[in-house]
C-alpha cells in the first residue's frame, strides 16, 4: 500500500493545493495528515475542508488545539498567537469541532502517525536530543512512526543513525512541512511510503509563495509570517 503523509499545512492553501496535485500523480492509496492544519497562515477554513475531504486519517497538532480549543495558545510565538486568533474566527463551528475531535495518535497500515512525538503526544516535545529520540521507540509498536512539528525532514533509526529506510529496523520519519518549511528549502514537503516494499521518499513541491505572502498581508497577519515562507526558515 502506498501512503502519502503530510504535516504542518498551517493554513497555507497554495502549498496544500500544490501538494495534493503532486500526490495525485504519485498514485497513492491513502493520505494521512500529522496535524497543524491551521495556524500561521491566512486560509484556515479552506485548508480544513481540503484535509477533511482528502485524508483517510488526521491527528491533532498543537496549533489545531490552540485554534479549536484555545489550549496552549499563550505558549505559541507572538505571531502564532495572532494567527491562531485570526484562524479561530475564520473557522465555522463544524470546522473547529473537526479539529478538536482528531486523535493525538493514530495507527494504520502498520504505521504510527503523531504530530510531535509518540511519547506524551499532547506535550508537543521537540525531538532535539539523542536521549529524547531514544525514548520515542519505547512508545510505538509499529516499524515506522511518522512525525512532523519541527518542519524539518529527517529519518532516524532505532540505532539513532540516519539510514535509508529498509526492513529490519524501526524508524522515526519526519515528513517536513507542507505550509511552512524550516530547513532552508521553501518548497512544500511531504512523504510517500510503500508498506509492501518499505520504500520511503521525501517529495518537494514548488508553489506560489508570493501568493501566500500576499494573502497573509491581505488578512493583516504579521509580515514576519510572509517573509519566513520565502526563506524556508
Amino acid at each position: 500500500m502506498r501512503l502519502a503523509v503530510i504535516s504542518d499545512v498551517h493554513a497555507n492553501l497554495q502549498a496544500l493545493e500544490a501538494v495534493l496535485e503532486a500526490i495525485a500523480r504519485q498514485a497513492v492509496d491513502a493520505i494521512y495528515c500529522l496535524g497543524d492544519v491551521v495556524g500561521y497562515g491566512p486560509d484556515a477554513d479552506a485548508c480544513v475542508d481540503l484535509v477533511q475531504t482528502h485524508c483517510a486519517g488526521v491527528v491533532r497538532g498543537n496549533h489545531d488545539d490552540a485554534v479549536a480549543l484555545r489550549h496552549g495558545l499563550s505558549e505559541l510565538p507572538a505571531d502564532g498567537q495572532i494567527a491562531a486568533r485570526h484562524n479561530r474566527v475564520q473557522l465555522a463551528p463544524r470546522q473547529r469541532h473537526y479539529l478538536a475531535s482528531r486523535p493525538y495518535v493514530l495507527t494504520a497500515h502498520g504505521c504510527t502517525f503523531v504530530h510531535a512525538s509518540p511519547l506524551q503526544p499532547e506535550a508537543w516535545h521537540r525531538l532535539d536530543s539523542a536521549m529524547l529520540l531514544r525514548a520515542q521507540f519505547q512508545h510505538f509498536d509499529t516499524a515506522v512512526c511518522f512525525v512532523g512539528h519541527s518542519h524539518v525532514p529527517a529519518v532516524v533509526s532505532d540505532a539513532l543513525g540516519v539510514y535509508e529506510v529498509r526492513p529490519g529496523r524501526r524508524y522515526l520519519i519526519n515528513v517536513g512541512s507542507v505550509g511552512q518549511p524550516r530547513d532552508g528549502d521553501p518548497r512544500a514537503a511531504f512523504g510517500v511510503f510503500d508498506t509492501d516494499t518499505f520504500r520511503y521518499d521525501l517529495v518537494r513541491v514548488p508553489y506560489d509563495v508570493e501568493a501566500t505572502a500576499a494573502r497573509i498581508r491581505e488578512e493583516n497577519l504579521p509580515d514576519t509570517l510572509a517573509e519566513r515562507l520565502k526563506r524556508g526558515r
